[in-house]
């Protein structure tokens, strides 16, 4: 089995018309770096947008999606927030003050933290707190998958639009993204994050 390590950011929010979004901001990969975003609509509709046919590969055999589009997609910093934009999706985040989470993430040394060991340990935990969100599980085609999390931010406020329908405001990511064994939190936040994924 081999190891691929993605390290980066997600940012994982709900609207007021009912779609779900989880962007993800990826740095260091075994690919350059990437942004993507996983959309569930209201209808439970699970679309990918993936910026080239690499990626999209990779996610569509990890996760499950009833629709895989490959576009140009980007994801910068702007002030207060993050800017999104694909073809198919439109999202201005607000990010906020770290949150409680965030501070007892940061207690733990980096290390520990992105380890698969240590994400068998807080897996129980995250259950509990955090409806939806497991910190490791079975993926798409027997794979196995490791979250090990290092700091989270609120996310304050959202606008946008998906598929030209606007998205309304910012809403907690409810009910569950449905794409794996794991959902973003309920709260809309941005985690700091390392993926593991064995396949």
């Amino acid at each position: 089995m081999t190891r691929l390590r993605f390290g980066g950011r997600i940012a994982g929010v709900g609207s007021t018309s009912g779609t779900r979004v989880v962007v993800g901001r990826w740095t260091d990969t075994p690919f350059d770096g990437f942004a993507d975003a996983m959309v569930e609509t209201a209808d439970g509709h699970r679309v990918l947008l993936a910026p080239t046919r690499e990626v999209a590969d990779l996610l569509a055999a990890t996760y499950f999606f009833d629709e895989v589009r490959v576009e140009p997609f980007a994801a910068t910093d702007v002030p207060g927030g993050w800017a999104v934009r694909s073809p198919s999706l439109t999202l201005d985040l607000a990010l906020g003050r770290r949150t409680t989470v965030g501070h007892l993430l940061r207690a733990v040394p980096r290390r520990v933290a992105q380890s698969p060991a240590w994400c068998r340990v807080t897996d129980p935990g995250a259950r509990l707190v955090m409806r939806g969100v497991r910190t490791r599980g079975s993926a798409r085609g027997g794979r196995r998958e490791w979250y090990g999390a290092t700091d989270a931010r609120d996310v304050t406020a959202a606008t946008g639009s998906f598929d030209g329908a606007d998205l309304g405001s910012l809403a907690p990511v409810d009910p569950p993204c449905r794409y794996g064994f794991s959902s973003a939190p309920r709260r809309p936040s941005v985690t700091d994050v390392v993926s593991t994924i064995e396949a």
